[in-house]
């Protein structure tokens, strides 16, 4: 009832973030389509580097939006430009395809058909680590988070504890149900991004999950106020105590 009645603080919150960092932002053509919450929700919220501003003010940094390019001897050429950009070294930051490298590593034409889903589906991995109808393989580290290492070390203690026998999945139909919600979840906060793997905002009840199954508590905090008021860390989770 609180997060119901309390929902206008997520826009607002969300429209005066925008407002006040936009403001360097649309100066150089920066804004983006999406929302700030929406960002949040999949995980393409970024923080700018140190003196990134700074840079771009002198010049130490250029910013070009373009669909294609080419080389040539100077340079980088770009769509729409007349005169190239000098450069001696580029650099690809292309990302990453996960889908694909999930994909890849089936030889089954079944396997990969349903590894990964539809583009009109989110990735169907139950607890964002197991397939439910490929549980023989574990994926650690697809889905993302504000803090991506603590929660792929909490992925590698519950698929430990889960092959060393400290509990069992549920059955195909329920963990198809349980990614059913996660899917439901980010469609509703995040329109064309909801595709993308992504326990961000909601990373908190995604580990008590995780403690919960294998057996831990999901309280990390000494005391009720503190369970309350204090934010949640890698440091809550260090002595895991698994039944």
């Amino acid at each position: 009832m609180l997060a119901t009645v309390l929902t206008p603080l997520r826009l607002i919150f969300s429209k005066f973030v925008e407002s006040y960092y936009s403001i360097a932002m649309r100066k150089h053509d920066m804004v983006p389509d999406h929302s700030f919450f929406e960002g949040l929700v999949a995980c393409v919220a970024a923080i700018a580097p140190k003196d990134h501003y700074k840079n771009l003010e002198e010049g130490s940094i250029v910013l070009k939006k373009s669909k294609t390019f080419s080389f040539c001897e100077e340079g980088v050429h770009f769509e729409g430009e007349c005169t190239p950009v000098k450069s001696d070294i580029v650099i690809f930051g292309t990302g990453f395809n996960g889908d694909q490298k999930i994909k890849d590593m089936f030889t089954s034409e079944y396997f990969r058909s349903i590894v990964v889903g539809s583009t009109s589906t989110t990735v169907p991995l139950y607890r964002e680590c197991i397939h439910p109808k490929i549980p023989q393989l574990a994926v650690i580290g697809y889905s993302e988070s504000l803090t991506n290492i603590y929660t792929t070390e909490l992925m590698s203690k519950w698929i430990s504890h889960f092959m060393d026998g400290g509990f069992r999945l549920p059955g195909v139909r329920e963990m198809q149900r349980d990614v059913l919600e996660w899917e439901k979840f980010m469609k509703r906060y995040s329109r064309d991004y909801f595709r993308r793997s992504c326990v961000g905002i909601v990373h908190i009840w995604y580990n008590d999950q995780l403690c919960q199954d294998m057996g831990c508590n999901p309280r990390r905090k000494k005391g009720f106020f503190s369970e309350l008021f204090e934010p949640y860390g890698p440091c809550d989770y260090v002595n895991l105590h698994p039944k």
